[in-house]
């Protein structure tokens, strides 16, 4: 792990140096590296950012199809230092009796199993006791002659005649590689394909080549699915949408109760629109991607753009109440609120600019640039976007509801 010294010690960001070594630690023959930065949200050693879990019915057919798998991710303009857990690189040394042979040799295949369990076993045979301490006996060649499968033509073992036979010509040596270790995800036997993210890709791009890759490689037998940081982002990309028609949702019924209308709300989340569109705008122009952070930022622009359009809308319902023409009315308010419009919209983006530019530590620039690209854009299409759809869609007259006087009748009292 590479710890970087606070920001203010240093000239580049961490993005910067994470950047430059990707491009040049692949330079490096005969090493084996892969970089990942540790998620701002979750956990801090969370490793690569992509992680892709493929389920099948048995280590065989998982073992066939990872090959073809990884060579297609490596090959994806999105992905970079691919790699999984399931490491088919173990040498196993299998021995298989050759039943018919020790027959014929009159062998017993209990002599066999016994005599290399005895050799390579490590058994324990038995307590010895030496000035006063207990020691295990072992029953186990010595290194030097267990170390080669050749070993095997120093053993041998008698037959039901009391001859010795050589173990070697009774048995069958198989060398081949196996998994260092083998991993189940919902009790299923798996895989996880990890990979970073090359430069101008999001979480989001890496997610959808796992997927396009799956669809290309896997067939129905195999299951997918997310971990890790992939699947939270799977998981807070449907929330955030959900919250966004919500809150747009939350905030309609409010209005409608507010101003007892269900047309002044609707003008009104017309500025939802505008502060999206700017928002999505000024991410692209800044080189900014559509992450966690800035899809809260534009949560937060549901509420902080349309009081811009309340107090137009609310102003304008006043003087058509007064008696003047809706147009009238929309233009004079358009011109009054423009100050306070512009006073509250500044106040916010002011606030929110030391974000946008990135100063601090732990800054969330894209989260920044969504909000004061949004707020600077709507503020300014709303004093020309609501008063055009108030002069279309408001009604004619304002409804005044007139209240009930109570009379009271004042009798002359004489003293």
């Amino acid at each position: 792990s590479i710890y970087l010294s606070e920001p203010e010690d240093r000239k580049r960001s961490a993005d910067e140096i994470y950047k430059n070594l990707s491009k040049v630690i692949n330079q490096f023959t005969g090493v084996r590296a892969s970089l990942s930065q540790p998620p701002t949200i979750g956990s801090r050693w969370g490793g690569p950012p992509v992680n892709f879990v493929i389920q099948a019915e048995n280590y065989d057919k998982l073992v066939e199809v990872l090959p073809k798998f990884l060579d297609e991710a490596n090959k994806d303009e999105r992905l970079q230092f691919v790699d999984v857990n399931l490491k088919v690189n173990k040498p196993e040394l299998m021995l298989t009796i050759d039943r018919d042979k020790a027959a014929k040799l009159g062998v017993s295949i209990e002599d066999i199993g016994r005599t290399l369990q005895i050799a390579y076993g490590g058994e324990r045979m038995g307590y010895f006791l030496r000035d006063g301490k207990q020691y295990q006996v072992i029953g186990q060649l010595n290194r030097e002659f267990r170390d080669q499968p050749s070993d095997l033509k120093s053993l041998f073992v008698k037959n039901n005649s009391g001859q010795l036979v050589q173990l070697e010509s009774v048995v069958k040596l198989e060398e081949h590689a196996v998994p260092t270790s083998r991993f189940r995800y919902n009790r299923n036997v798996s895989a996880t394909i990890s990979a970073g993210l090359k430069p101008g890709f999001t979480l989001g791009d890496g997610n959808a080549a796992m997927k396009e890759i799956a669809a290309r490689v896997l067939d129905n037998t195999f299951a997918t699915e997310f971990s890790g940081q992939s699947r939270d982002f799977e998981e807070s990309s449907s929330s955030l949408l959900f919250v966004f028609i919500f809150a747009i949702l939350i905030i309609y019924l409010v209005l409608a109760a507010q101003f007892e209308s269900f047309v002044d709300p609707f003008i009104i989340i017309l500025t939802v629109p505008l502060a999206l569109a700017g928002a999505l705008i000024s991410l692209w122009l800044f080189g900014m991607t559509i992450n966690i952070f800035s899809q809260i930022g534009i949560i937060m622009l549901v509420g902080l753009v349309t009081k811009n359009a309340i107090l137009i809308v609310e102003f304008a319902n006043q003087k058509k109440a007064s008696g003047l023409d809706k147009l009238e009315a929309v233009k004079e308010s358009a011109v009054q609120r423009f100050r306070p419009i512009l006073m509250t919209t500044m106040a916010t983006v002011l606030g929110i600019l030391p974000i946008a530019l990135g100063m601090g530590a732990g800054s969330r620039i894209s989260l920044g640039i969504a909000v004061v690209g949004g707020l600077l854009f709507s503020g300014f299409l709303t004093l020309f976007i609501v008063p055009a759809i108030y002069s279309y869609l408001s009604s004619k007259e304002a409804t005044v509801v007139e209240e009930e006087k109570d009379e009271i009748e004042i009798k002359p009292v004489t003293v």
